[in-house]
């Protein structure tokens, strides 16, 4: 048996640079990374034993190695997520293969979308969290930046005006996107529902890190919502009617909470978000009421930025022809070394671009018809909305008040602020 040393994590005794909290909830060091590690141990005791392994042996083990896994911090050790990684390697070492032939190229810029595809799928049918598309995202972002910084501009033809618009064109991109992950507005209990709070140290993985602030969180016993006249001998026997009948499908069995109109249940990030529209794993976060405009306008702002930049990149490498034409065609890119790489870096962009605008596209006719993506899925699972375009276009017909009704409502909710509650990470 390994010995661990637990040590209770007082208040008055804030955790080191060095210092975290383990999974087990003990206190720990990352200079004992390697230090008693039970599950590993017995993982490679079977394996030189030739003995067969553990179902969970090797789960625990890796469990393991990830909570260990941590760089040091001003508030304590933090953890660093194994799916921020792959896309570090990955996406430069791809571009510059593809770089080398346009066969590569073919290869490479057919073979990277659909990678990023089948791990989308597999990760969204476990509903499981993960920081690889976020990770891709910004890396992109600021990879393609960089090489048009290093080998678009001193090859000239980039005036300082275009410069200054492309720096300050991703620059406020990753401003409204800061913005957008201050969380998308959760719903939380009143302070006349709770029945009672207790506070965790360490907070839980499957949470929304926008949920709570530091590392210390609130699990909430909440009471089932009643009105006063319910408070009474017969409370019960109306509680449990209420609990039977179509009023109480909003009450939420996770969270613990009566879920508003249009609110619902994200179990990716573990929580209940008012108006949620859909979970987007590009932000790592929900989007609902609190940061649907400034989702909006963060794909706004890439999509501008990102096709002005496209622009610029091929009348660099193909000054001969228009953009549009020497993305399909441009004679000689691959005589050297530096265009090949400028132009698949150009159609790189143009496939994230294409998504990202397919992506905006369905959400400014959502929001015209006053209809959230999940009420919109959910309208075609039961067949209780209208479809126009191939599905395109779904008009529930349940909120909307006209087009111009429709987005004023849109500008305009979220306005009034939440009154103030309790923030805890998890609704019990």
């Amino acid at each position: 048996m390994r010995k661990r040393a637990k040590k209770a994590l007082e208040e008055d005794d804030p955790l080191c640079c060095c210092e975290y909290v383990d999974r087990h909830g003990g206190r720990s060091h990352v200079a004992a990374c390697c230090c008693d590690c039970e599950d590993l141990d017995d993982a490679c005791d079977r394996w030189m034993k030739r003995e067969p392994q553990n179902p969970d042996s090797l789960s625990q083990a890796a469990a393991t190695v990830t909570d260990r896994l941590r760089v040091p911090w001003i508030s304590g050790a933090k953890q660093v997520d194994l799916s921020l990684i792959p896309p570090l390697i990955l996406l430069p070492v791809l571009l510059h293969i593809a770089a080398l032939h346009y066969l590569l190229g073919l290869l490479v810029l057919t073979a990277l979308p659909g990678m990023v595809l089948w791990y989308y799928y597999f990760t969204h049918r476990k509903k499981g969290r993960t920081l690889f598309f976020l990770s891709l995202a910004l890396f992109s972002l600021f990879y393609m930046y960089y090489l048009f910084l290093s080998e678009v501009v001193p090859r000239g033809g980039v005036s300082h005006f275009q410069l200054g618009v492309v720096t300050i064109g991703v620059a406020l991109t990753l401003i409204t996107l800061m913005y957008t992950k201050r969380g998308p507005g959760y719903v939380r209990p009143r302070p006349s529902e709770t029945h009672s709070t207790i506070t965790y140290y360490s907070p839980p993985p499957d949470i929304d890190s926008a949920y709570h602030n530091g590392s210390r969180h609130q699990v909430v016993i909440a009471n089932r919502v009643s009105s006063p006249e319910q408070d009474t001998e017969s409370a019960a026997t109306t509680g449990s009617t209420l609990q039977k009948d179509g009023g109480r499908k909003n009450w939420c069995q996770v969270c613990r909470v009566v879920k508003p109109p249009r609110a619902g249940h994200c179990r990716i990030c573990g929580a209940c978000v008012l108006r949620l529209d859909h979970h987007c794993v590009w932000i790592n976060s929900c989007v609902g009421q609190a940061n649907h405009r400034s989702f909006l306008l963060m794909l706004l702002l890439f999509l501008s930025t990102s096709l002005y930049g496209i622009s610029l990149v091929l009348r660099s490498v193909c000054p001969t022809q228009s953009a549009l034409t020497a993305l399909l065609y441009c004679p000689d890119v691959y005589s050297q070394y530096s265009s090949a790489l400028c132009f698949t870096c150009a159609w790189y962009s143009s496939i994230v671009t294409g998504g990202l605008l397919h992506l905006l596209v369905l959400q400014l006719i959502n929001v015209s018809y006053n209809v959230t993506e999940r009420e919109a899925r959910s309208a075609l699972r039961d067949k209780t909305g209208s479809s126009l375009f191939w599905g395109l276009i779904i008009d529930t017909g349940v909120y909307s008040r006209g087009f111009r009704g429709n987005w004023a409502e849109f500008l305009t909710m979220g306005a009034t602020p939440e009154p103030p509650a309790l923030k805890p990470a998890d609704l019990v």
